[in-house]
Parts: C-alpha cells; sequence; structure tokens
C-alpha cells in the first residue's frame, strides 16, 4: 500500500512537470493573437523567524528572504532564496507556474519546482566530528483553485505534494490548505491591511497533523515597505515541531511591467 502510494505521489509531480513543458507552447500561440505582457517583480523580506510554505516549518533564526516572479500573463518563472542572517543559505526554490484558468471570478494555477535545502549536520573529518552544510534535494508540485468574491475577498484551496530525494528523511510531504484573502481593507492614514488566514492538513511520510495560521501584511497606499507577521498553531499532530510558530519581518515590493507588440 505504501509503495503505491509512494507511485500515485510521483506520478501526480511528474505530470505536472510534463504539462508544465507543454505551456510555452501554449503561451505563445496566445501571444500571436495579443500583445505579450512580461513582469519582473520581486519582494524582499527581513524577519526575526524564517518560516517556511508550509508554515509549520522553520529556520528557527532570522532569515532574510528574495522572492521573485518573471513570466507573461500566464506562465512565469517565480525563485525563492531564503537565507539566514548569517549569510547561511536555508532554501532555494525554483517554481515554473502556469494560469491554467484565467477567468474573471475563478483560477486555476499549477506549480511545480525543484528545491535545495540546506542545513548543517555533523560529519567526521579526520577523526573529528565538524558541522557542515549538506544539501537535500526535493520534487513538488502544486495546484491552486481560487474564487473571487469580490475585489476583497476570495477563497480556495492550495495543495502541495513534495518528494525527497535523500538518504533521510522526509520522503514524502502532502499539504493541503482552505484559503480566505481579505486584500485592501482600508484602516486609517492611507494604511491597507492584508489577511490570509488557513486552515491547512499536513502529511510527513508516517506522521499527520491539522493546523490553523494567518498572515497579516500591512502597508501604506502607493508605498513599496510594509511590515508582515505570520502566526501558526497547531490543533493536534504528530509530525515534529513547535505548537505554535510566529514571526515579524519588514518587505520591501518592487514590480516593473512592460508591454512588446
Amino acid at each position: 500500500m505504501k509503495e503505491m502510494r509512494e507511485r500515485l505521489q510521483l506520478f501526480f509531480l511528474v505530470l505536472i512537470f510534463v504539462s508544465l513543458s507543454s505551456f510555452p507552447e501554449v503561451l505563445a500561440q496566445e501571444t500571436q493573437r495579443e500583445p505579450l505582457i512580461r513582469h519582473f517583480n520581486g519582494t524582499i523580506t527581513a524577519t526575526n523567524n524564517g518560516i517556511s510554505l508550509i508554515p509549520s516549518f522553520t529556520l528557527g533564526k532570522p532569515a532574510v528572504f528574495f522572492d521573485l516572479s518573471v513570466g507573461g500573463e500566464r506562465l512565469s518563472f517565480d525563485p525563492m532564496f531564503r537565507f539566514g542572517m548569517d549569510g547561511k543559505p536555508w532554501a532555494f526554490v525554483f517554481w515554473w507556474r502556469y494560469k491554467v484558468v484565467k477567468d474573471r471570478r475563478f483560477t486555476l494555477n499549477a506549480g511545480a519546482h525543484p528545491a535545495f535545502i540546506f542545513s548543517e549536520m555533523p560529519v567526521m573529518v579526520d577523526g573529528k566530528e565538524e558541522k557542515m552544510l549538506v544539501t537535500k534535494r526535493f520534487l513538488a508540485g502544486e495546484l491552486t483553485p481560487m474564487y473571487k468574491v469580490s475585489n476583497r475577498f476570495s477563497f480556495g484551496l492550495y495543495y502541495l505534494q513534495g518528494h525527497g530525494f535523500n538518504p533521510t528523511p522526509p520522503y514524502n510531504t502532502n499539504f493541503l490548505a482552505l484559503n480566505a484573502v481579505f486584500s485592501e481593507l482600508p484602516l486609517f492614514w492611507n494604511m491597507e491591511l492584508r489577511v490570509n488566514p488557513q486552515f491547512f492538513f499536513l502529511r510527513v511520510d508516517d506522521t499527520s497533523g491539522t493546523y490553523v495560521t494567518s498572515t497579516f501584511a500591512l502597508k501604506k497606499n502607493d508605498f513599496p515597505i510594509g511590515i508582515t507577521s505570520t502566526m501558526t498553531q497547531k490543533i493536534n499532530s504528530t509530525v515534529p515541531g513547535d505548537d505554535f510558530v510566529w514571526n515579524v519581518g519588514l518587505y520591501y515590493n518592487f514590480a516593473n511591467d512592460y508591454k512588446k507588440d
């Protein structure tokens, strides 16, 4: 049963990668009919505690994030680089994402990535134990259906499945979240608040659990710098980790759009 589940998980990841490989041809056909809008956007975040894409996992110390996105209306390359404040790398994630359905109300995005996670592990060197930076390799795919109720409220699902190619666990990860997004909520002094609550189920190999989390982002209108915070509470879980995880950070957004006729 376990072997069959692992085969199905690998089939899911391969299917997403194969599908993404055909998206550039579809995109090329679309651009023949209408102008191509390209973008290069990014967010740089400095935080007291690095929190992963799966918000129950943390670096456990101050970190800086570089989240980039380059591409067109449908296909984009979204690399993510995470470092500790000491300059040591934590994670490099190379996302390819495609908007499968792009409607006024409903969107469906698919994505896949190879990822490299860095951690210090004790190794024996000339008979002495020393800490060295070790890289773990992962492959993951995601599906994100979302429904836009209004300009300020959306809801949907997020599913991520990952597989590790390493001699040590984790080997298989499944993450399923129920999302809500409250955006551009007006406050005082031209300030806006964005709130993204989640209820999620996490399965890592033979352990599993349920959690609630929420991310808050506060910024001023037409100003690129803002404050962000994430809080995650474990409900019931056998996955190793803290019962409560939180952070606060300062972020900077930049965006460049251009049109090619």
